[in-house]
């Protein structure tokens, strides 16, 4: 966790415990968020605590700052480990071994041993370290009553449990589970609640499972994400994937977080953002946890630039210097939307939280920003100029602070200048540059009246041009051959996302590509005479398309259509004919007769 530049009052450094205080001095922190400021609070030193805290606050430096004179009282340093001191509940498998990094360094003073219990772990691991002892365990629900159950993990001495992000666990159905642990744990312990929102299952948690409860608000609604800049950014509603492109390319985020409903949706964005030149990594609940924790650790250290997540799987992780939000698909809810765009704009730090929002979807957005009492800059996709212009500025700025040639470079250079020419030369830096940049794509512009955040309803233009048969791309080619590629209106298929992906599939250029024909559960599409067998033979390489997806020669060079092939049920058998009076001309429908089972 980054220490907090925001204003403050004065550094209470001095009231943490001893063997904390030194940690966050060597880590820089000067100063505390109001969170943590809070946490000093003598008056809570052993009371039960439901907190509420925006996301990104220093959450977990908070209730380590809390516990800490729970778990060591007056020490220093822990004794040998025998049962655990304290236990700390998150939802994910992501935030839960986030929690146990931030701990580690917190505690580092304290000679601490931390255990993490979570789900897609090796259990058998998980068991032999609190067999070996430790101070403080960190795990997931599910996990956490499973050792509980089968008596790995002893909760006789628990003195502290947090339960972190608790309105998460309880919206993924954690409740079971969370009453099952503390249920184990002695009464007499502390219980704190550290929560975004404290809906009523929170509150009925709290009054359940915790003593006389101190109420802590260190933030209110209309504070929430002051470091985050909303944008409502309005398209068409079959450019959403174009500008959700165009969105990445227009900035100089370092990395940026894209939100998803499905998995479908993940792998789907994540294939084309790939295809398309991006550093892409997805996150999904269906991943395993070594392939989670690659794709966290690959944003961290920077060899991907850019996350597709759902909600699920992107609950409380922290990425360092993320400051781009996409929602890619419009939150169902102002929860969703805080805890989305809670991922940037963290600890002090500026963030830009992005509303991808077809045009019919306008009313929606509107609903959820003011029930989430949001004020969003109504804007539109950024276009081809707008990101080209970027990129010209980016190159002068890269070609303006190279340094001067040194010794070792001088006589190669001018040599460089004497042969080809500055201008030549420039050409050539231009060009490398931008082939290193992914291409832009096309975006409708919007009328102006159409930039407005309001809930209309289906204007006569929306009615008129409802239902209308797709025009063609344009006209048959003379002799031209006939592709088809497994996309079709059940896919959502569109040519202005289809004519990219059939270019790049077969290395040709729109002028090579014809008419394009979009059907139910496919599409059809003409290639130029010149480029078809190139483009039959490139289709055919490993890697030349997007998982799952399939592009094979169709028809001939006039676009007659193939057979239709017959449709079987499930189970691949034919549909059985049915028989009627008509069809059988009258004659009686014959029946087997019902043959008694042999007696025993």
């Amino acid at each position: 966790m980054t220490p907090s530049t925001d204003s403050s009052p004065d550094s209470l450094i001095s009231a943490i415990h001893p063997a904390l205080a030194s940690a966050l001095e060597t880590k820089g922190y000067s100063q505390l968020t109001p969170v943590q400021l809070e946490m000093t609070n003598e008056a809570y030193r052993d009371a039960d605590l439901l907190v509420s805290a925006q996301t990104g606050s220093g959450k977990t430096v908070a209730f380590g700052i809390a516990i800490a004179p729970t778990l060591l009282g007056s020490a220093e340093r822990f004794d040998a480990p025998d049962a655990p001191l304290g236990l700390i509940i998150a939802p994910t498998r992501e935030l839960a071994i986030q929690v146990q990094r931030e701990l580690e360094w917190v505690y580092a003073a304290t000679q601490i041993r931390i255990a993490t219990c979570v789900g897609g772990m090796d259990i058998r691991n998980e068991r032999r370290a609190l067999e070996r002892g430790a101070h403080l365990v960190v795990g997931t629900p599910g996990r956490l009553r499973d050792h509980i159950t089968r008596r790995a993990l002893d909760l006789s001495a628990i003195r502290a449990v947090v339960l972190d992000e608790a309105d998460e666990m309880l919206d993924l159905g954690f409740r079971d589970d969370l009453e099952f642990i503390l249920g184990s744990a002695p009464k007499e312990r502390r219980t704190l609640l550290f929560s975004a929102t404290v809906p009523r299952g929170i509150a009925e948690l709290a009054k359940t499972f915790q003593h006389d409860a101190l109420r802590v608000a260190t933030t209110t609604t209309t504070e929430q994400h002051a470091d985050i800049d909303y944008q409502l950014m309005l398209v068409r509603r079959d450019e959403r994937e174009h500008a959700i492109i165009n969105t990445l390319l227009d900035t100089d985020s370092k990395s940026a977080l894209v939100f998803c409903h499905t998995r479908e949706a993940v792998r789907h964005l994540t294939a084309r953002l790939v295809n398309r030149g991006f550093s892409a990594v997805s996150l999904s609940g269906e991943m395993a946890q070594a392939a989670r924790s690659n794709a966290l650790q690959s944003m961290r250290d920077g060899r991907s630039r850019v996350c597709v997540a759902t909600d699920v799987a992107a609950r409380g992780i922290d990425l360092p210097n993320l400051d781009l939000v996409v929602h890619a698909d419009l939150p169902s809810n102002p929860e969703t939307l805080l805890h989305r765009s809670g991922r940037t704009g963290r600890a002090g730090r500026k963030g830009i939280s992005v509303l991808i929002v077809p045009e019919h979807r306008r009313g929606a957005a509107h609903r959820v920003l003011t029930l989430a009492k949001l004020t969003a800059t109504v804007r539109s996709a950024p276009g081809i100029a707008e990101i080209e212009e970027r990129y010209r500025r980016r190159i002068l700025d890269k070609a303006a602070s190279a340094a001067d040639p040194d010794a070792s470079e001088a006589d190669f250079v001018a040599e460089l200048l004497d042969r080809v020419g500055p201008q030549r030369l420039a050409a050539a830096f231009l060009r490398q540059q931008l082939a290193m940049h992914p291409v832009p794509e096309e975006i409708s512009p919007l009328p102006p009246e159409a930039l407005q955040l309001r809930s209309p309803g289906r204007t006569r233009r929306d009615k008129e041009e409802r239902g209308k048969p797709r025009e063609p791309r344009g006209p048959d080619m003379q002799d031209g051959v006939w592709f088809t590629i497994s996309l079709g209106r059940k896919q959502r298929a569109d040519p202005k996302f289809l004519l990219p992906m059939i270019c790049n599939a077969g290395g040709v250029t729109k002028r090579d590509v014809g008419a394009i024909r979009i059907d139910d559960t496919e599409t059809r599409f003409e290639i130029s005479a010149e480029k078809a067998a190139s483009y039959a033979w490139q289709i055919e390489q490993a890697g030349s398309l997007e998982r799952g997806i399939r592009i094979t020669p169709a028809g001939d060079a006039h676009g007659k259509p193939r057979p239709a092939k017959p449709k079987f049920k499930p189970n691949g058998k034919p549909p059985r004919k049915q028989r009627t009076a008509e069809a059988d001309h009258g004659k009686p429908v014959k029946h087997k007769k019902h043959k008694p089972k042999r007696p025993a």
